[in-house]
């Protein structure tokens, strides 16, 4: 019985972290750390900081905005979520200020894509989620943007050819760990929505992400100077990314995306401490 309650505790607890967003949190602030890395910059503090709370804030924003919006009743066990997105809002807007100017002018894009994605713009009833086959390109352009771009215009780098280099992996790669979710999520997603494995197929969505992380590898050439160790850490992560793209499908459950996939960034920078 002990057990047993132990268990229930721990599967609530789990939870929360996946459905309040903390997970999905961590990976981006993963990237963010990944980027560091691999331009040996030292840990910042408010750009990791807004990375983190701005995307909990920001992901909690897309789930439930609508309940705001449409005045409907808000549950009761989404209290704690929205307690937290309360506080990572401001805690968010606490790291924006010590951005630099110039990471905050970028970051408010981010954000005002992220709004447009969301909320319904025009006189429509449609937000950008609803534009046919334009979401996986929002949320790779702002993972990616916030990943790379922001985390080295706050170290006042110039965006050379090795930062859009890495923009380009990232948003490629984050394409593909949407096209998993894509797979996951075909049949509980809405037919305008027009996702790739609507359009193309399981299979031909499969084909086209392994063909995606075969660019995303050969991309790592084209820097001005080629990290061995990185090369090895790529192929890593290009395998263990094939495995979960490979046995996607249909009748997987959410955990299979919403933490083991959202878990290959953090497997990603934990490589390279590693290997």
């Amino acid at each position: 019985m002990f057990i047993f309650v132990v268990m229930q505790i721990l599967k609530r607890l789990f939870d929360f972290y996946i459905h309040a967003s903390i997970h999905v949190a961590f990976a981006v602030l993963a990237l963010v750390l990944m980027t560091n890395h691999m331009f040996k910059q030292s840990f910042d503090l408010p750009m990791a900081g807004f990375a983190f709370f701005g995307t909990l804030f920001g992901y909690n924003f897309i789930k439930y905005e609508v309940y705001f919006r449409q005045k409907l009743t808000f549950r009761k066990s989404l209290t704690s979520t929205l307690v937290l997105s309360l506080l990572s809002i401001i805690a968010s807007i606490y790291f924006f200020f010590l951005l630099e100017f110039k990471t905050q002018i970028a970051a408010i894009v981010f954000f005002g894509l992220t709004f447009l994605y969301t909320v319904p713009v025009f006189s429509t009833k449609k937000n950008m989620r609803n534009w046919s086959g334009i979401k996986i390109y929002i949320v790779a352009f702002c993972w990616a943007g916030v990943t790379t771009l922001l985390p080295m215009m706050n170290f006042g780098m110039d965006l050379y050819q090795d930062i859009f280099v890495k923009f380009c992996q990232r948003f490629l790669l984050v394409i593909v760990l949407i096209l998993i979710f894509e797979i996951i999520d075909l049949k509980d997603d809405d037919p305008t929505l027009f996702t790739v494995p609507q359009k193309i197929g399981v299979d031909k969505t499969k084909k086209l992400g392994y063909l995606l992380l075969i660019l995303f590898y050969f991309l790592e050439f084209f820097k001005t100077s080629v990290d061995s160790i990185q090369l090895i850490v790529n192929v890593i992560l290009i395998l263990v990314t094939t495995l979960f793209l490979f046995f996607a499908n249909e009748n997987r459950n959410r955990y299979y995306t919403r933490f083991w996939v959202e878990s290959i960034p953090i497997f990603w920078v934990l490589m390279v401490y590693l290997v």
